[in-house]
This record gives structure tokens, sequence and C-alpha cells, in this order.
């Protein structure tokens, strides 16, 4: 059977970016893996500058303008990235791998509303049916945040707000899908990113040290793969026709979370889950259906 490019590409995105979270989660558990805490913001600068290099040297050598056309999209694509893998590797640092990774699955609902807005894009009815089902499922986890963090639930308003940031940055992707290449998409988030991590490292900094470096480095090289995966897949297919296959992700997390982290997790943020994963799938299966009574942005 043949796979089509986009979706190819996001399998790939979905691969490297299930790493990834391993890796940043690693770096926030001494208590299984003995090493430090190595800072969100220090991470993302690290993955910014080994970014920033890549992109710059494959960009002379394609010989593409280091700013793009559409230059404002790919500045907004650059700060509400920034600010969402910022805000996500922090909930995985405080989180259960599987709870923080799925609440970033929110954000093709975000993606939907903001086109909504910014695109007239029209919602089928079902879609709302589906977005409730999903936020039902953030409630769930609210519940479960609220019993057993004795009502510390900050964390969830982050990955939710992660959500949100994302959401607002693949609109802008899309915005620049035929105009700017990759590369052009991607460098945008170091350029946002390294300064204003680096002002944050000046007040807060770890030295990684021994294999910790190799983590953050992989983290670096494999979330400059999965960007320019994710990128290559939304300008090359409908994002209905790829987005899909990115709750792979939510297998890899609840997988990995259980073997490596030991996580055993409550029933509450099991059922919540699960219906954020069916509320989005939803949401995007109904994204290409017929809409005749389908409900429009005024």
């Amino acid at each position: 059977m043949k796979i089509a490019p986009g979706v190819r590409y996001i399998l790939l995105s979905t691969l490297c970016f299930a790493v990834i979270n391993i890796g940043v989660k690693a770096l926030s558990n001494p208590i299984y893996f003995g090493f430090q805490k190595i800072p969100a913001h220090e991470l993302v600068l690290f993955r910014s500058v080994i970014s920033f290099i890549i992109c710059f040297v494959m960009l002379k050598r394609a010989r593409l303008p280091l700013l793009g056309y559409q230059r404002k999209w790919l500045m907004i694509r650059g700060v509400f990235g920034t600010a969402a893998l910022t805000l996500f590797f922090i909930t995985l640092q405080n989180m259960d791998l599987s709870m923080a990774t799925i609440l970033q699955y929110l954000s093709p609902i975000f993606t939907l509303g903001i086109a909504m807005v910014l695109f007239k894009e029209k919602i089928h009815w079902g879609q709302w049916i589906m977005i409730l089902i999903a936020f039902v499922g953030v409630g769930f986890l609210a519940m479960y945040k609220l019993d057993v963090k004795e009502g510390r639930f900050i964390w969830l308003i982050m990955g939710i707000s992660s959500a949100l940031f994302s959401g607002i940055a693949y609109n802008a992707i899309i915005k620049c899908k035929h105009t700017d290449s990759p590369l052009n998409v991607v460098i945008y988030f170091p350029m946002v990113a390294i300064p204003v991590m680096g002002v944050w490292c000046f007040f807060e900094f770890v030295t990684p040290s021994g294999v910790e470096w190799l983590i953050v480095l992989g983290i670096g090289l494999l979330t400059q793969l999965a960007q320019v995966f994710m990128t290559k897949a939304l300008h090359s297919s409908m994002a209905g026709e790829v987005v899909p296959f990115k709750y792979l992700g939510a297998v890899y997390a609840l997988l990995m979370g259980y073997v490596v982290f030991d996580e055993r997790l409550h029933q509450l943020s099991l059922t919540g889950m699960v219906l954020i994963i069916l509320g989005v799938m939803g949401t995007q299966w109904l994204k290409n259906k017929p809409f005749k009574k389908g409900i429009q942005n005024p």
C-alpha cells in the first residue's frame, strides 16, 4: 500500500517527538536516572541554537532568503511556537508524560477555531459536539488534579495554553504554505527563542554533564527533524489528511510513561485522556465531511 508523502512525514515527525518527550522527561526525573534537572527554558535554548545553525547552513546552500517572504506570519509562528514549546517542556517536567502529551493534542481544536476566525473556515455541526467531548475530557483531568494535587492544577492550565499557542503557530505555518520553504518556517523559532531563552538562562542555568550533554544535543537534533517533517506534512497534504496520524504519539506516551517512568494513571485521568483523543480525532475526521448545515463564522 502506497503511503502519501504527507502521512510519511507526519509519522516521522510523531516518532521524533515521542523520543524527544522521553528525553525531556528523563532530565526532570533524578530519582529514576540520576540526572540533574535541566530547566525547560535551557532545553529550548540548546534546541534553538542547534536548529538555527542547521537551518542557516541549509538556507545558504539552497540560496533562499533568510527572512522569507511572509514575514509577519513567520514571526507569529516563531513567537507562538516558542511559547508553546517552552510551556510544553515545563508541563512534561511536572506532569505524567502521557497526560502532558495528550493535553498538547488539543492543539488541532484550537487550530480549527482560529482558522474559523482568521480564514473564515466552515465548521461541521458534528465538530462542535467533538470539541465539547474533548473539553469534557479536560474537565476529567482537572478533577484528577484537584483530587490528587490539592487544587494545584497550574500545570493543567499551562498544558492547555501550550496547545492554544500551538494552534496559532500551525495556522501561521499553513498561511506560509505557498510562499516559504519549510526551512524559513522553522528558522523563525530559534530566531525568537535564542534571545528570549538566553536572557532567561542568564538568571537560571544548570550545566549538563556526561550523558546529559548527549540527551540535550539529541533533543535539539530530533526537534529540528520533527519540525521540518511536520512542516513538510502540512505543506504537502491537506491538514485533515495528516493530522489524525499525530495521535499515534498518544499511544507512545501511554506506553513509555508506563514502561520507562512507572506511571500509574488514575481512572479519572485515563477517562479524560480517552475523551480528549476521541474528541480531537472526531473533529479531524469530520473536517472533510459535507456540511450543508455547517456553521460558519460570521
